[in-house]
């Protein structure tokens, strides 16, 4: 039945939909279907998320539908409700703004479609009646993401040891969950840095908004340069890695390549050419594997072994890579870019791990534990 309905879905779809695990075997073999609800399945840390899920889904003999959203709150919320009208047994979702979560709770509880989260957490006190349903929702099994604030807090450590006072940044969608925490994180930094070093002051300016795109990234890099030609660093705060290359761009067409300093959480694909030529200052990321442990939840929940609470949820605290040079890079390439940093044989062992188990296990991610398992 599953299988008729996507064929029929599939038609009238607009949105862009990405199958993988071979979804043709559906009706004979009962398998699950796990719908992924992303800003992009095609961009830099996008495509990233894609091969690690598609990898879990072949390693688990699991269906993947990928609906691509843009960060777009209308389109956030309706992607839910497309994988639910699929036929998905469950979702994990990156959404935008946590108010959108009340919409996309609300679907999975009338549809019996198991939720959670990936990159996102909804803050209890910013967001105090979407974060009481997801504790009250059967259905929403929790969320994976970082320490954004630290993560803030770290990147302008860099930039101010590195000799940068005037600071620029270019985030992506205001209101954004995620931007909004890494923000305060770069605004406790600077406040830090200030305190300590009272004659050496360090300033950031208001941040300006690029998008998702790297037309757009770039061009309000151009935007922020001209208006501020003095500025020493840029911080592009993410938004899926093409706003990066849009920012680097403009900053190399206009002269000016090693001498703004560049660093945002996002890895790129040429990463190691642009720290060894001075496009980039430093990254933080990695983190491409935040998807894989909300994937493993609600596979986990789909199949009865997690009993999903209603007076709270399953949440992980994902550790942040950090390089800032082509030797750190060149042990995050092979461990995580090269090759991926969990094979077959432990992705079905993940799968099959209680949740204390699997919260250990995103804990310890580096590359130090990746060498340890080969």
């Amino acid at each position: 039945m599953k299988k008729v309905m996507m064929i029929l879905f599939s038609v009238i779809l607009v949105s862009s939909l990405l199958f993988a695990g071979g979804a043709g075997e559906k009706a004979t073999t009962a398998k699950p279907l796990i719908g992924v609800s992303i800003w992009s399945s095609t961009d830099t840390l996008g495509s990233q998320v894609k091969r690690m899920l598609d990898a879990a889904a072949k390693a688990l003999d699991v269906d993947v539908m990928y609906v691509d959203q843009g960060h777009i709150s209308e389109r956030v919320t309706a992607s839910a409700e497309t994988l639910v009208a699929a036929g998905v047994d469950g979702i994990i979702i990156c959404n935008s703004a946590s108010a959108e979560m009340t919409s996309v709770i609300n679907t999975a509880n009338r549809n019996k479609v198991y939720t959670a989260q990936f990159f996102r957490v909804i803050d209890p006190v910013a967001n105090p009646n979407e974060h009481k349903l997801a504790v009250s929702s059967p259905y929403y099994v929790g969320s994976v993401h970082e320490d954004e604030v630290d993560n803030g807090i770290n990147l302008v450590r860099i930039l101010c040891e590195k000799g940068n006072r005037k600071i620029a940044l270019e985030g992506w969608e205001a209101g954004d969950a995620t931007f909004l925490l890494r923000w305060e994180g770069y605004k406790k930094g600077i406040e830090l840095w200030n305190a300590e070093n009272p004659t050496d002051k360090a300033v950031l300016l208001d941040p300006q908004y690029g998008g998702t795109t790297s037309d757009t990234g770039r061009a309000t890099a151009e935007a922020i340069i001209n208006a501020n030609p003095d500025i020493d660093a840029l911080i592009v705060s993410g938004g899926g890695g093409d706003t990066l290359v849009g920012a680097l761009a403009a900053i190399e067409s206009l002269g000016l390549k090693g001498k703004i300093d560049v660093v945002s959480t996002d890895f790129l694909a040429d990463l190691d050419e642009q720290l060894a030529t001075g496009g980039m200052a430093a990254e933080s990321g990695g983190h491409f594997c935040d998807p894989l442990f909300a994937f493993m939840m609600v596979y986990n929940a789909i199949k009865g072994n997690y009993k999903v609470p209603t007076d709270g949820y399953y949440e992980i605290l994902f550790p942040y890579l950090y390089v800032a040079s082509s030797e750190d890079y060149n042990a995050y390439a092979k461990y995580f870019v090269d090759e991926l940093p969990y094979n077959d044989a432990e992705l079905r062992e993940m799968a099959n791990m209680s949740f204390d188990q699997l919260k250990a296990a995103a804990e310890r991610l580096s590359i130090e534990d990746v060498i340890s398992r080969r």
